[in-house]
């Protein structure tokens, strides 16, 4: 979703060529050949074909083997994108063999050091060269940790350019009839971070609040591999009903029609607070904190943490016509991808 964007705009300059790195962090096959096709994307140039592993093993692997492929290649600069592994590993390579580095999605700050994505990005950040921020707040973190004015460029969100063109797409799929559910009529929930779904507690506290919602609201659980395996491990019942639909993880357009027409998303992931926020679903994230602030600040998020008696409230408000308002942040219009192209192309680095 990050990436298809500025490959894209940059497609567009005549002197630029391109090579596109799979490292395998996201290793399911089926997957990625549908959001690799979704997104129009091309094939992948070089696949490093990491899988999964420790923290460690994952970085360690992908470091080794993209070290080979920036050898080989010579780059004038290698872009990064997010909060992963990958993100980190890549630039990581870059900074050792003094190649130029840009990170797009730069700046967000959880200020929560026990996620591994907020190591992941403090790192990235210090020793990239080019910050791509997504929203102001983006370019004060950096500011505050002594990144360089000038390598900060606020450029809006590339997750929304992909959501702004694949809309049209995603709004003339049909509902699968099985779902038996109409615009506006039922909430959609995801659920993947260890901190929710790793803890047998808390998962039990978080689905037994989803089976009691889901009487006065029908639910949509497109459950991750990583979800799915705790509930099992758990021994956890979870009805799989009318009212309580759990589905097997969905490409990208069929999410997002799905996100779209929802009358709440119940969520634990980063991008799907910034795709509520734009598209105005109300939005209820399962975390004690966030590192995209903005989507609560403007936008329809309300972070309600591992506290379950609030996310009960917050749902009930949200049933009887009290969700919150938001509004879209500056810059998020579609066109981040352009900006970063143009300021590449301008020798912006």
């Amino acid at each position: 979703m990050k990436v298809a964007p500025v490959m894209a705009a940059l497609a567009e300059r005549d002197n630029v060529s391109q090579v596109l790195v799979h490292t395998g962090q996201h290793y399911d096959a089926n997957m990625s050949r549908v959001f690799i096709e979704e997104l129009g994307l091309p094939t992948p140039n070089v696949n490093l074909e990491v899988g999964s592993g420790s923290h460690a093993v994952q970085t360690a692997q992908i470091m080794m083997r993209f070290e080979e492929v920036v050898l080989a290649q010579r780059p004038d600069l290698v872009l990064v994108y997010g909060d992963v592994n990958s993100t980190v590993a890549a630039a990581l390579v870059c900074a050792k063999l003094r190649v130029p580095s840009g990170h797009v999605e730069a700046g967000l700050r959880s200020f929560d050091r026990t996620m591994p994505e907020e190591v992941n990005r403090l790192l990235t950040d210090q020793i990239a060269d080019i910050l791509f921020t997504p929203s102001a707040d983006g370019d004060r973190n950096l500011l505050r940790e002594g990144i360089a004015p000038e390598k900060i460029h606020l450029v809006g969100n590339v997750m929304i350019d992909t959501l702004v063109r694949l809309l049209p797409a995603a709004a003339i799929r049909s509902f699968n009839r099985d779902l038996k559910v109409s615009r506006k009529s039922y909430g959609l929930i995801t659920l993947h971070r260890p901190s929710n779904v790793d803890d047998p507690i808390t998962l039990r506290s978080i689905m037994e609040v989803l089976m009691e919602v889901s009487k006065d609201l029908p639910l949509l659980f497109p459950v991750h591999p990583r979800t799915r395996a705790k509930i099992e491990d758990f021994g956890l019942s979870v009805p799989n009903n009318a009212r309580m639909q759990l589905l097997e993880p969905l490409g990208y357009l069929d999410f997002l029609r799905l996100q779209m027409a929802a009358g709440v998303v119940v969520t634990d992931s980063g991008g799907i607070q910034e795709e509520t926020t734009y598209l105005g679903v109300p939005c209820l994230t399962v975390r004690e904190n966030t590192e995209r602030p903005i989507t609560v600040e403007m936008g329809t998020n309300i972070l309600v943490g591992q506290d379950m008696q609030r996310l009960r409230e917050e749902l009930g408000l949200i049933l009887n016509g009290g969700a919150k308002l938001g509004q879209i942040p500056p810059l998020w219009d579609g066109r981040a991808g352009e900006r970063i192209a143009a300021i590449l192309a301008d020798g912006g680095f």
